[in-house]
């Protein structure tokens, strides 16, 4: 209805002399439905440009106004010039048969907008998954769930580093931790964990070497594999065997919370096949990079930046700014129409700096959407708590996941902004009443399914086609125009790339069912009357299901 209306507005707009041409008449939703429906306030932006009071300029608008009766039932000028629009009751019953005949294609795109990659998790193999990884994994997802359902071919993509100082600090811990399994009478020291707690490790473990229990677990396994013999393993031997444990730590962790990755991308690469050299010739020959100090600098003070950026150290070894630069032309290269990147917070000072390189050569930085979201605390009884059980200063995603649940864990990290910092109030989240979000919206939707099946139990028969057209009782129009707005909202948050619009939304039609449901009678009532009230329910059903699965989470049909 709103891309009908707002097409409408413009051919009458287009007909009124002085209104500009790229004048683009804006539609939302009254916060009093008593208002209506629909709302524009383009007559009071059009003021200044026609030299007329609001009121009348929206006067006229409605009068030049041909709308369809079937869709539109009445058009009114409100206050100091909004025009309020209210949808005809034939027009909702038929929509709301729509959304029975598409079932759980409901608020899918069918056309094809073009391809899109979303980059998300990221984490190199050096630890597992914890819970600041967790909301970067779930928003990357959401969003790519959303991408899809809006109409892209979507790929969901995992950069990683597997080479460099990390993961030779992580090879060398490996095998440090094999050494005092192979040798414990081995001199040991004792080193700061975290929050003034220590440690005891082998004297031979590095300096800022791993100290999560899954380090000594890995060299458990070289040892029960090779004995001794363990400790002649080459420092390339610990790495693979750490990585390898720890990718199939991380993909089991993803699995959980029902994420699949379509590729998986190694910066390494970009060494081997001379994309990093090639990227950064090319910046010299933009004139934009000189050496000084030894190092490689990008003037960055050229696009705002207070100082220049080093993009290779004196050492010789790339900042990751210049890999990151290197692998989005790549996005480039296999022709994506929207590059969706999702960073934590410690990014927001970087990533303008890779933007600018690749606009110095020649591609559409617009087309990269950079999201950034904030850390998360997690809280027990109002105080921020330390849930874990190894030796390392961070929460794994399992042990959260072990907490309160997989899809609990999903939606906590999806309903609030991502540009919000978060709480994550444990309490809340395993919380089994209608006080947890999730919880309620889940509830909602197994309501539903057992409302169903009781009507089946009493043996009531719907009719097989319901006249909709008796569905005009205010809580059921109410139910109606809000599960209208589900492919709208799906819209909304896949362009915005903001997930968190869902659960909000879910959470109406939630409210908006149980209005519903308290004021109009299913069973009991006249056969016609019950079997559309029967419809309406399967219908919200339908946009249930269908929200908890671009969430990710599970829709139960008993609870």
């Amino acid at each position: 209805m709103k891309d009908y209306l707002e097409a409408q507005l413009r051919t009458t707009l287009r007909g009124i002399d002085g209104v500009p041409d790229d004048f683009e008449p804006m539609l939302e939703q009254p916060n009093d439905p008593d208002h209506g429906d629909l709302a524009t306030n383009a007559a009071m932006q059009l003021a200044r440009h026609l030299r007329k009071a609001p009121r009348a300029i929206a006067e006229d608008i409605v009068d030049l106004l041909e709308l369809d009766p079937s869709r539109i039932s009445e058009v009114s000028v409100a206050g100091p010039g909004f025009i309020n629009f209210r949808f005809a009751d034939r027009f909702l019953s038929d929509k709301l048969g729509d959304v029975l005949e598409a079932g759980r294609a409901f608020g899918r795109q069918d056309r094809t907008k073009g391809k899109a990659i979303v980059e998300y998790v990221s984490a190199n193999p050096t630890g597992p998954l914890t819970v600041g990884h967790g909301r970067n994994a779930v928003l990357g997802d959401t969003i790519a769930n959303l991408l899809d359902w809006a109409g892209y071919d979507v790929t969901r993509e995992y950069y990683f580093n597997n080479a460099g100082r990390q993961m030779r600090v992580l090879a060398e811990s490996v095998r440090a931790r094999v050494e005092e399994l192979v040798q414990p009478d081995n001199p040991t020291r004792t080193v700061e964990v975290a929050d003034g707690e220590t440690a005891e490790v082998p004297a031979s473990f590095p300096e800022d070497g791993y100290l999560g229990e899954y380090i000594v677990e890995i060299a458990r396994e070289l040892v029960d594999a090779h004995g001794e013999e363990a400790l002649a393993l080459d420092l390339d031997a610990f790495k693979q065997a750490a990585q390898d444990a720890i990718f199939e730590d991380i993909e089991g962790t993803l699995k959980r919370l029902d994420i699949e990755m379509s590729d998986y991308f190694n910066e390494h690469s970009l060494y081997e096949n001379g994309q990093i050299e090639a990227t950064l010739e090319a910046l010299r020959e933009k004139g934009v990079v000189y050496e000084a100090d030894g190092a490689t600098w990008f003037k960055t003070t050229e696009f705002g930046k207070e100082d220049d950026t080093v993009l290779v150290k004196s050492t010789g070894e790339p900042t990751y700014r210049l890999p990151d630069i290197a692998y989005h032309i790549t996005k480039f290269e296999r022709d994506f129409d929207v590059i969706v990147d999702v960073f934590g917070a410690d990014h927001i000072a970087t990533y303008p700096d890779v933007l600018s390189a690749l606009e110095v050569l020649g591609y559409d930085a617009s087309r990269v959407d950079v999201v950034i979201y904030q850390f998360v605390t997690l809280v027990r009884g109002g105080e921020p708590v330390k849930m874990s059980t190894r030796k390392a200063n961070y929460v794994t995603l399992d042990e959260l996941m072990d907490e309160v649940s997989a899809d609990v864990t999903r939606f906590f990290f999806l309903m609030r902004s991502a540009n919000t910092h978060l709480d994550f109030d444990l309490d809340l989240a395993k919380e089994a009443s209608d006080k947890n979000p999730v919880f309620y919206l889940q509830y909602a939707h197994a309501r539903i399914c057992s409302i169903l099946r009781k009507a089946e139990e009493v043996g009531f028969e719907a009719d097989e086609n319901p006249s909709l057209d008796l569905l005009t009782h205010e809580a059921e129009g109410g139910l109606i125009k809000t599960l209208l707005r589900f492919p709208e909202e799906i819209e909304r948050a896949a362009d915005a790339r903001s997930p968190h619009h869902i659960p909000t939304y879910l959470r109406e039609v939630a409210v908006a069912f149980t209005r519903f449901y308290d004021a109009c009678r299913i069973i009991g009532e006249e056969q016609k009357l019950a079997s559309a009230r029967m419809a309406l329910a399967k219908a919200t059903k339908i946009v249930l299901a269908n929200g908890l699965t671009v969430l990710g989470i599970d829709a139960p049909e008993r609870m």
